[in-house]
């Protein structure tokens, strides 16, 4: 569970206001308050660029959900390059080159002013095939100390207005020369960004995102001859009805993957300064699981500044290193995927898949998936809690089709394996509306997910990718 979720609360309200008549008609069908609700199964479909060129990010079909990524040489080398330069090699990465001007920042949570050199790179016009009410942008990368980037996303509306160049995060490995946090209080009057996700304010009235651009800028140290090294940045497109049950899916065979198990409740208390352990740090404890499962740890040096009368440091550091500023929370989704990006040879996007069947192609390939969701404790049986923002990771799934799930909201390590039913966890992972304890109604994620795999997978591996769109 997340401790952290005032801007989940703030998105969810905003999204019951504006939702009003949507949410009317659907209410008719649903649950009530006494039974569990469900929603909506998003789909992954191909993105079609407009550019007409790469085959990163394509699904085979088309449906709620739209993937473009930029990662190949050829993808660099399409952007618009302000200073910047591609590298071609084994993992293709864009890097500065030439600074092109200097630029005076104030980091709002130091009160610190530095001048730094910087350089740009501006994605093509990207037309998704899903005209979009959210986008979600993700990026694996790695600074130095004395470098770090900005990344911002720039939208077209469906009439052809632009919204504005949009931060969606001031972002660095460590947390010496800038403090990595998302940007508040960006909104145009029709769309805003939620710490993570750019959302249209009102999707009731039609108004859609039907096209976008990606801008990096890589900063360094005046004269340093250092830089930002970024080997992928894309963006996930969708437009999730809203739905409080979806369709139950048909089990497939069992399968289960032996992944690190590791509780975040051993972590209560523990650095206030990176929200205080605990239920705030799911999503950490999570991505440090498969960080892990793929066989990447923090260096003794890397973890030195942990106390070490604490258990399993690398949880600390995976706080630390994916902590929000201005969130004040370790619960941003692209955050967690750049810092799983981080280590040698990993890629990691944030996505939705629109079905649970989707997720057990991954989970069936060697690739586990760390979900969101969010739910009353009466809905999800034997968790033993309800939250309204949580991240697991599901590592497997019974003969019965039951969902096998390393969830850190456990009390320890050894009970963090949990067996969850299916009908109940496909539902309150999928759906986007769902009733409070208080029975109003608030949003659902619609099959919010981080996935991570290595830079050279399997056949096999790659294949599940590919048909998801997410190579």
């Amino acid at each position: 569970m997340t401790g952290s979720t005032p801007r989940r609360t703030v998105l969810t309200a905003a999204l019951a206001a504006v939702a009003g008549t949507a949410v009317a008609s659907a209410t008719a069908s649903a649950a009530p308050p006494s039974s569990p609700s469900s929603g909506s199964a998003p789909s992954s479909g191909p993105t079609g660029a407009a550019d007409g060129t790469g085959r990163h990010g394509h699904a085979p079909a088309a449906g709620l959900v739209a993937h473009r990524f930029w990662s190949s040489y050829q993808d660099w080398r399409r952007g618009t390059d302000a200073g910047t330069r591609a590298v071609p090699g084994d993992r293709p990465a864009l890097v500065l080159d030439t600074p092109v001007g200097r630029t005076d920042h104030t980091d709002p949570h130091t009160g610190r002013t530095a001048t730094w050199e910087y350089a740009t790179w501006t994605s093509p016009r990207h037309v998704p095939a899903v005209p979009a009410t959210e986008v979600i942008a993700s990026w694996n990368a790695h600074t130095p100390p004395g470098t770090w980037l900005r990344i911002e996303l720039s939208g077209e509306y469906g009439d052809g207005a632009a919204t504005p160049w949009y931060v969606l995060g001031h972002w660095a490995s460590g947390d010496g020369d800038v403090r990595r946090a998302s940007v508040d209080g960006q909104s145009d009057g029709r769309s805003t960004v939620w710490t993570d996700t750019l959302a249209v304010d009102d999707p009731a009235s039609g108004l859609r995102l039907t096209a976008y651009r990606l801008r990096l800028t890589l900063l360094r140290a005046p004269g340093s001859g250092l830089t930002p090294t970024v080997w992928r940045i894309g963006a996930m497109a969708s437009d999730v009805p809203d739905r409080f049950t979806v369709p139950a899916s048909k089990p497939g065979p069992g399968h289960e993957l032996i992944v690190p198990r590791y509780s975040q409740n051993t972590h209560v208390g523990q650095y206030p300064e990176y929200d205080n352990g605990g239920e705030a740090w799911c999503s950490p404890t999570s991505s440090q699981m498969i960080v892990e499962y793929w066989g990447r740890r923090p260096s003794g040096e890397e973890l030195a500044w942990v106390n070490p009368a604490f258990e399993d440091p690398q949880v600390c550091h995976a706080a630390r290193s994916t902590y929000d500023h201005q969130y004040e929370g370790c619960g941003n989704w692209p955050f967690n995927a750049a810092y799983a990006a981080s280590y040698p040879d990993m890629n990691a996007v944030v996505t939705r898949l629109r079905s649970l069947t989707e997720l057990e192609s991954l989970v069936r390939a060697g690739i586990p998936v760390i979900t969101s969701q969010s739910f009353r404790e009466e809905e999800l049986t034997g968790a033993g809690y309800g939250t309204s923002g949580h991240l697991m990771t599901v590592i497997g799934f019974t003969a019965a089709g039951d969902i096998v799930a390393n969830d850190p909201a456990s009390p320890s390590n050894e009970t963090v394996r949990r067996v969850y039913r299916r009908r109940e966890w496909e539902n309150i992972w999928l759906r986007t509306k769902r009733y409070d304890a208080n029975g109003k109604v608030r949003s659902g994620t619609g099959g919010v997910c981080y996935v991570y795999w290595p830079e050279r997978p399997t056949s096999e591996r790659h294949r599940a990718l590919r048909e998801l769109g997410l190579v």
